[in-house]
Parts: structure tokens; sequence; C-alpha cells
């Protein structure tokens, strides 16, 4: 079920997401090579606790840490362990915070050290891809002109755009409806109402679409050529004149 959130309600998810774009800030100043990933979820614990919110992905569903931290071919939902973290990688952090009953949630790709040209270029496009997806997205557009926007864009720099993760609707619930997919043709799709908050996150890789579910851990997923991959989100309100980014 879609949920178009109040005044209050709105302010609450203000508090929720702007832990969430502080705390990535935070990790963006400590994350460095060698570090464990599992050193990146104690710094996302320790920001998100100081501030008296929970950390949304700690148990669910079983998920076993604070953060999702996904390292080069590794495109979400990286587990935290003891790989170390080395020059040249790139670091997607995945985190969701929850205060006051609403959640915020925010990705964001990290450069480490001397990063070859063609990752960097690709955590630049991925970028991008969210900021087309804003152009002109406001009460009445329709929901798939979101992916349209992120498909032509990452495409159009010989990307792959991953099909089998999708973003979300957020409130009450990490996760809500509608699905917002990063591919879809221009014009469909439900029309989008002032009041709804979604989490927009293209998931660019740098080779194939296609991407691996580890069945092992029930968790990690990669790319399935083993390529590199990026990820970068935020929380997102809809407006009836345009959008307000909530975890910027």
């Amino acid at each position: 079920m879609i949920t178009v959130k109040d005044e209050k309600q709105i302010e609450y998810m203000r508090e929720s997401c702007r832990i969430v774009k502080e705390t990535l800030e935070f990790v963006g100043r400590n994350i460095r090579a060698g570090m464990t990933t599992k050193d990146v979820d104690e710094l996302v614990y320790r920001y998100i606790t100081s501030c008296g919110a929970y950390p949304s992905e700690l148990g669910y569903e079983g998920y076993p840490a604070s953060s999702c931290v996904s390292v080069n071919e590794v495109v979400v939902h990286g587990i935290p362990s003891d790989r170390i973290i080395l020059d040249g990688d790139i670091v997607s952090v995945d985190i969701t915070a929850e205060k006051n009953g609403y959640h915020g949630d925010a990705c964001r790709t990290f450069l480490i050290g001397n990063v070859p040209e063609d990752r960097k270029r690709l955590v630049k496009v991925t970028e991008e891809c969210f900021f087309k997806a804003i152009e002109g997205l406001k009460a009445g557009v329709p929901l798939y002109d979101i992916g349209y926007s992120v498909q032509t864009h990452a495409e159009a720099n010989g990307y792959g755009v991953v099909r089998a993760l999708t973003g979300h609707g957020i409130g009450r619930e990490m996760h809500e409806d509608p699905s917002v997919p990063n591919y879809g043709k221009k014009g469909t799709g439900m029309r989008l109402k002032a009041g709804m908050t979604i989490c927009i996150e293209p998931m660019i890789n740098m080779g194939t679409h296609k991407v691996v579910f580890n069945r092992g851990d029930g968790w990690t997923v990669t790319t399935a050529d083993g390529k590199p991959s990026a990820h970068y989100e935020n929380t997102v309100l809809i407006k009836e004149d345009g959008v307000e980014i909530l975890t910027l």
C-alpha cells in the first residue's frame, strides 16, 4: 500500500534523514585503505546510535550488521566482515536510520585512495543518474519516468543498469510500496502524489546488468561478470512543484 505523509510525519522523516546524511559524511571523513568493512560498520553504528536513532538494517530479516558495505564487484548487501579495503577500491555504504518510528535511507560510493579513472567515471555517472532522475520530478509525473531517466543516462555512457533490484517507498517501514526501478518506459506507471517519500537508488555496473545472488549468506549481490558496480541513493519527498531530497 502506498502511503502519503502529512506534515508531522514528514518532519519525523527529515530528522531520520538528517541523521543518515550526517552518518555518511562521518564515514566519508574516516573511511580509508587498511580498514575492514566491519570497521566501517562500527563507524555507522556508533554515529547513528549517538544521535538517539537505531540502525534499521541491524536485524532486518536477520541481517547481521548496521550497514551494507559493498566493495568493487559487490553491487549491494555486502555483509561487513574482515575484508580489508584496499587502495583503489570503490566502496558503497548503504545505511538506514529509524527515529520516532520513521526511516531515512541513503547510499554513497566512496573512492579509496588512488582509484583508476574508469572506476571514478562509473561512480560519477551513477551519481549523475540520480540527478537526471529528479529533473522535472513532481506530483503527477509517471513513476517509470524515474527509471527511464536513469537507464537513458547510464546506457548512453556504456554501463549496465541493474534490473533485479529497485528503489522503494519508505516511511514507517524501511521498504514500502511502490518499487522504483532504474529502468522503464517514459510516460508509464502510477502518477506520483505529493507527500510520497521514495528512495531513488541507481545501481550501475561497469559491464553487464546481470547480477548473482549469494545463496550461501543469503544477502550479497555481485555483478555476474566480476566488474565493478556503483550505488547512489537518497530519500526523496515528492511535492506539488518538485522534490525535496531529504538526505542531502
